[in-house]
């Protein structure tokens, strides 16, 4: 027998470059000053459906237990966090620094690089609203592929403010109960024919792709720039207004890791989301939040011998 399609065996020699992935991961969270954390791997399908909607259960391993509960093994981290965070807030110093390391399993067409199981790196800040906490947790990320010697030359992250795209559909008399439709063509324009995206953008599309070119402004993320050039990683980001996040609880600054030469999928991505903890809160607790998650991500024949492991983000989304 062998295992099932879309898990992997860990054999001495690979468990052992999986445990030295997760050790660097380790290093530069705690030296950031975040705590780990874990969560349960099983958790009620409902909580994912109230993040994403009732099309995500055509994404996870679902079934009815033996109690006659609806539950899920877990695509991600994000919902379980702001679960937790909605029950117990008032046990907690603000704001929470928090990370993990955790296998997560998604029914999803097998694709390189990208399997039904994965390990990942999550990192969250909740209680904050200061853009220092923007800053600090792109750097972050960016410490977290340093570790494996990765350099500016290797990876860029590509930052975006989904405020600075509202602010455009609010100039354009574009209604609010259209604008996430309109994000999501927004973020997929990349990645679909342009005479595509140009008729579900309708009168629309002349403006989206002229603000595409132009790259846009946004204050905030010069500032993000500006407090990420005194770390000294300025030369690892780039401005682009294409990065949306498809997900629709994202509500500022959002970002994406990609590796220069584009031979992979995003390494990592995050950003804002200060709605989800009220959103699947059954009290309505609010409260600021953002986080990013990056994959370990099997590796490629020809990486069989190399030093570092690669790591592969999440689509998410997260």
């Amino acid at each position: 027998m062998q295992a099932l399609p879309g898990f992997r065996d860990f054999l001495p020699e690979d468990c052992a470059r999986r445990n030295y992935t997760f050790a660097r991961w380790r290093e530069v969270a705690r030296r950031y000053g975040f705590v780990e954390w874990d969560g349960p791997v099983l958790e009620p399908t409902e909580l994912y459906k109230k993040k994403s909607g009732a099309e995500i259960v055509d994404q996870l391993f679902n079934f009815t237990d033996k109690g006659e509960r609806e539950v899920a093994l877990r695509p991600e981290l994000t919902p379980t966090l702001a679960r937790v965070v909605a029950a117990r807030e008032r046990e907690f110093k603000k704001p929470l620094k928090w990370f993990s390391i955790g296998q997560f399993f998604r029914y999803e067409k097998q694709q390189r690089g990208r399997l039904r199981e994965h390990f990942q790196l999550n990192c969250d800040i909740v209680g904050e609203t200061d853009l220092a906490a923007d800053t600090e947790l792109v750097a972050l990320c960016i410490d977290a592929l340093r570790q494996f010697g990765f350099t500016e030359k290797n990876i860029v992250v590509r930052i975006s403010d989904r405020d600075f795209w509202t602010a455009f559909l609010r100039e354009k008399n574009v209604p609010p109960d259209r604008w996430e439709e309109l994000l999501q063509v927004i973020d997929k324009c990349g990645r679909e024919p342009r005479e595509k995206t140009a008729e579900k953008l309708g009168e629309l599309a002349d403006p989206v792709f002229a603000t595409l070119k132009s790259g846009g402004k946004s204050e905030k993320l010069d500032k993000l720039i500006a407090g990420l050039r005194q770390r000294g990683l300025a030369d690892f980001i780039s401005i682009d207004v294409g990065i949306v996040r498809g997900l629709a609880y994202y509500t500022g600054i959002v970002f994406e890791v990609f590796d220069r030469a584009k031979k992979f999928r995003a390494i990592a991505g995050g950003g804002r989301y200060d709605n989800l903890i009220a959103q699947l809160s059954d009290d309505a607790v609010s409260m600021p939040a953002l986080g990013f998650a990056g994959r370990r991500r099997p590796r490629r024949a020809d990486q069989r011998n190399a030093t570092h492991p690669r790591s592969d983000g999440e689509n998410n989304s997260e």
